[in-house]
C-alpha cells in the first residue's frame, strides 16, 4: 500500500499558520512511509472563497518548503483539485445515498429550524437534531417537493447508542450518537458541504491517513458512518493537538498573528518558521530544537506526537529565527535574504508610486518609507497626543476598525475605504480625523506615505498586528469596556 496524505485548506482568508502546521506533519508522514502529499483546495463556500487567497495558500506553503506531490496547479491523475469543480461528483453521490435510505432531502426553513432548537432547549433537552425532528408530515414534504421548495439533503444517523472511532494517537474515541446531528451533505445551492466533499474527494484520491486537527474529532462519527454508507474503507485517523496561545486558549487571530504572510512580512526565515512548526508537539530523537525540514522527514515517526496542546510562543520562533540567521547565513545569504524579505523588485514596485512624488534626494526615501521595510511601529502613548479623541474613544475607534478588518473578504484600496467611511460615518468624525490616530498605528508617524495605500501594500495580516500593537500601547482594552464595545459594535 502507498501511504497518502492530503491538506485541504479553504481559501477565505489569510492563509493560518496551523493550516501549515497540519501540512507539515502530513508530509513528513508521507515521505516518512515513501508516499505522497496532496494538496485540494475546499473552495465550496462561494461567498468567502477567493482566488487571490487560493494563490497566497499555494505561496505561502511553497515557501515553508512544503511541496506537494498532486494539487490544483501541479495536476495529477485524480483531479480536479478543486472541490468547486467537482460538482456532479458530488451530487451523483448523494443521489446514491438518498436511493439507499441513508440521506434524505430537509425542506424545513431556517425559521422552522431555529423554533426546533429554541424548543428542544427549553425543555432541556439535547440540542443535535435527528432525522425523526426533522420529518414533515408525508402530506406536506410531497407538497413542498411538488412546489420546489428549497431543500438541502441530511444524512441518516442513529439515534442513540455510542460510536467507536479508532485514533492513530488517542486509541479508541468513544462518542455518544446523541449528540451527533443529521448533518446536511449538499446544501441548497447543490454545493456540498466539507463532511460529503471530504470523504468522496479522500476515497476517490486514494488517501490512506488523515492527520488534521482535534477540533474534528466531534465530526469523526459522521464520517465514519458515511464510509459504513458506500461500502468503503476509511482512511487511519489521526487528530493532531490543536495550536494554543501562551495562556493556553485556542491559537486565534484575536490574540496572536496567525498568518503565514505576516511571518513572512516580518522577516522570518521560512526554514526557521517550518522547523518552529515541526517543534509544536513532537521531537526529534534526540530532542534537538534546531533541524531541517530534511531531518524532520527522516526522523519522524507520529507516536512522538504529545497531546497536550503546543504553545505558539512568538518568543521562542523569534529565538530560533535569529539562530539561523547567525548560524546559517554567511553574508551572502543574509544579503540575499534581505533582498528578498523587503528589498525585491515586486514588493518595490508597489511602493514607489507613494514616495517618488513626495521626495527630493534619495536620502528622504527611508523617512517617508521606512514603515514598509519594518516589523511593528516604534510607538507609544505619548504618539497620539496630537489626536483629538479621549483615549477610550481612540482605543475603541482602533478597536472597531480591527473588527471590521477581520471580516474584509477583499484586501484591497476600495474595500478599505468602504469600511473606513462606515465607521468614520458611526464616530461621527471626517475622513481626515478618523484616520489620524490609523496613520499613527499603521506608518508610526504623522507625515507619511498614504495610510490608505500602505494598508492596502503591507496586507491584512500586518496592518491588524499593527493596529493590535497600538491599542495594547495604549493601554489594551479592559473587560468592561470589551463588553459596552462589543454590544455597541452589533449595532453597527
Amino acid at each position: 500500500m502507498t501511504v497518502r496524505t492530503r491538506i485541504a485548506p479553504s481559501p477565505t482568508g489569510d492563509p493560518h499558520v496551523g493550516t501549515a502546521y497540519i501540512a507539515l506533519f502530513n508530509l513528513c508522514f508521507a515521505r516518512q512511509h515513501g508516499g505522497q502529499f496532496i494538496l485540494r483546495i475546499e473552495d465550496t463556500d462561494r461567498v468567502r472563497s477567493t482566488p487571490e487567497s487560493e494563490q497566497m495558500i499555494l505561496d505561502s506553503l511553497r515557501w515553508l518548503g512544503l511541496d506537494w506531490d498532486e494539487g490544483p496547479d501541479v495536476g495529477g491523475p485524480h483531479g480536479p483539485y478543486r472541490q468547486s469543480e467537482r460538482g456532479d461528483i458530488y451530487a451523483q453521490y448523494a443521489r446514491q445515498l438518498i436511493d439507499a435510505g441513508h440521506a434524505f432531502k430537509c425542506f424545513r426553513t431556517s425559521e422552522e429550524l431555529d423554533e426546533l432548537r429554541e424548543s428542544r432547549k427549553a425543555a432541556g433537552m439535547h440540542l443535535a437534531l435527528k432525522p425523526a425532528d426533522l420529518a414533515l408530515p408525508a402530506e406536506e414534504q410531497a407538497r413542498r417537493e411538488r412546489e420546489e421548495w428549497p431543500y438541502v439533503v441530511r444524512m441518516q444517523v442513529p439515534a442513540s447508542g455510542t460510536c467507536v472511532v479508532s485514533d492513530m494517537l488517542r486509541g479508541s474515541i468513544e462518542v455518544d450518537w446523541a449528540q451527533v446531528d443529521a448533518q446536511v451533505l449538499l446544501k441548497s445551492d447543490g454545493m456540498p458541504t466539507y463532511h460529503l466533499a471530504n470523504v468522496v474527494d479522500d476515497h476517490l484520491m486514494g488517501i490512506t491517513h488523515v492527520l488534521r486537527g482535534e477540533e474534528w474529532i466531534n465530526s469523526a462519527p459522521k464520517h465514519q458512518l458515511l464510509y459504513d454508507y458506500f461500502g468503503w474503507q476509511m482512511p487511519e485517523l489521526c487528530h493532531m493537538p490543536l495550536l494554543r496561545n501562551p495562556d493556553k486558549s485556542k491559537l486565534s487571530k484575536r490574540k496572536n498573528p496567525t498568518s503565514i504572510n505576516y511571518y513572512r512580512r516580518m522577516g522570518y526565515l521560512p526554514q526557521a518558521v517550518t522547523n518552529y512548526l515541526g517543534r509544536m508537539g513532537w521531537s526529534m530523537p534526540d530532542e534537538r530544537e534546531k533541524f531541517s525540514l530534511d531531518e524532520m522527514m527522516a526522523h519522524f515517526d507520529v507516536q512522538r506526537v504529545s497531546l497536550g496542546g503546543p504553545v505558539f510562543d512568538l518568543d521562542k520562533l523569534t529565538w530560533l529565527n535569529g539562530l539561523y540567521i547567525r548560524e546559517d547565513l554567511d553574508e551572502q545569504a543574509f544579503l540575499k535574504a534581505l533582498m528578498e524579505w523587503a528589498f525585491n523588485e515586486e514588493y518595490v514596485k508597489q511602493i514607489l508610486p507613494q514616495v517618488r512624488p513626495r521626495v527630493e534626494t534619495l536620502s528622504d526615501v527611508m523617512p517617508l518609507a521606512g514603515h514598509f521595510f519594518s516589523g511593528l511601529p516604534a510607538i507609544e502613548e505619548q504618539s497620539f497626543d496630537a489626536v483629538k479623541l479621549g483615549r477610550e474613544d481612540l482605543v475603541k475607534l482602533l478597536q472597531f476598525l480591527v473588527w471590521r478588518l477581520e471580516t474584509l473578504p477583499a484586501w484591497n484600496k476600495p474595500a478599505l475605504l468602504d469600511e473606513v467611511k462606515t465607521l468614520s460615518g458611526h464616530f461621527d468624525l471626517k475622513m481626515k480625523d478618523f484616520l489620524a490616530p490609523v496613520f499613527i498605528a499603521v506608518t508610526g508617524s504623522s507625515a507619511s506615505t498614504s495610510v490608505m495605500d500602505a494598508m492596502a501594500i503591507l496586507g491584512s495580516d500586518m496592518t491588524r498586528a499593527r493596529l493590535r500593537h497600538a491599542i495594547a500601547v495604549l493601554g489594551g482594552v479592559s473587560k468592561k469596556q470589551a463588553k459596552r464595545f462589543e454590544k455597541e459594535y452589533r449595532e453597527l
